[in-house]
């Protein structure tokens, strides 16, 4: 009752009146004394400058490059200061048969191993979803980095191991079971197979865990009232876990479409893109063109109709298989 009575009636009243104007008291920001105006530019301006001088100058300068006769071994270009043609390299490109022989090829390649890696890739991910693994579960995950962690250069220097002819682990193994062994990197069909394994060795671990990731959304609720209501692994697949799968779905296929279509390091290292053009693929018509021909308009051109084709497939990929989960 004292406490009470001796308080100052006018404290009360203004502490009153600031709740009912709902006006939160302000509490004036301390920085250190080092901060100012600029501070926070400061901290984005090395990410600005790399991803202008890596990524948006080079784009900018193959747009001008591909609309100008720009061959670096012509002196003639170089005195008429590479002269703008425009549209004649897309013209060239549209019309060559070799660049539309290793789209294609690429296409091959491209159907060859991204739905053997989803499938994989989905395995991988209901095995480590099941409960109970512990830690087995959590070392396959750690051990599924590795490959990611591998660079393509490397990759390629495997691959050359592998399915080398004298003493490659290919050959080794056809050998135990009776096969003769095989010059898999000196005919096409080997060589053609020897990239594809080793792009899904390298890229399944990493859809397995975009999987896994879309798995771990799945209510848990649901899931236990679907297993009761069925025994069926494939009905538990198609109509519980398969919508929350399709987003993800849907980020592998935009980022494989793009890796593929620029795949150069693993490619070049293993086969050179031979023998022949077993093995040329796109990418590496393209470096062809830019560093051996050193005709930069032209595979300018035509690494700008290769950035155009992964928009559209990704539009498309986005249409088709992307869909919000309610």
């Amino acid at each position: 009752m004292t406490s009470a009575a001796t308080r100052s009636p006018g404290k009360d009243t203004a502490a009153e009146g600031g709740l009912q104007a709902g006006r939160p008291a302000t509490v004036k920001r301390r920085h250190h004394p080092g901060y100012g105006r600029w501070t926070p530019f400061w901290f984005l301006a090395p990410a600005v400058f790399a991803l202008l001088a890596i990524g948006i100058y080079p784009m900018l300068f193959a747009v001008v490059t591909s609309f100008r006769r720009y061959n670096i071994t012509r002196r003639a270009d170089m005195l008429d200061g590479y002269p703008f043609v425009g549209f004649a390299n897309y013209i060239r490109v549209l019309t060559d048969q070799t660049f539309w022989d290793s789209l294609l090829l690429t296409g091959r390649f491209y159907l060859t191993v991204v739905p053997l890696e989803i499938v994989f890739g989905i395995g991988i991910a209901l095995m480590l979803h099941r409960p109970g693994l512990g830690m087995l579960r959590a070392i396959t995950r750690v051990s599924l980095v590795v490959p990611l962690a591998t660079t393509y250069a490397v990759v390629g220097l495997i691959g050359r191991l592998i399915f080398n002819r004298d003493f490659g682990v290919a050959n080794q193994m056809l050998g135990w079971l009776g096969i003769a062994s095989s010059d898999w990197l000196g005919n096409p069909i080997g060589a053609f197979l020897g990239i594809a394994v080793m792009d899904i060795w390298q890229w399944t671990p990493f859809v397995g865990l975009i999987f896994l990731a879309g798995l771990s959304m799945v209510p848990v609720e649901i899931e236990e009232a679907a297993r009761l209501e069925t025994k069926s692994h494939w009905a538990l697949l198609r109509y519980v876990q398969l919508p929350y799968l399709l987003p993800g779905l849907t980020a592998v296929l935009i980022l494989r479409s793009a890796d593929i279509l620029k795949l150069f390091d693993m490619v070049f290292v293993m086969t050179r893109g031979g023998p022949g053009s077993a093995t040329d693929l796109v990418s590496v018509y393209v470096q062809r063109v830019g560093f051996k021909v050193f005709d930069l308009g032209l595979a300018s051109a035509q690494a700008i109709l290769l950035l155009v084709l992964t928009i559209l497939l990704s539009r498309l990929y986005i249409r088709v298989f992307y869909r919000e989960i309610d």
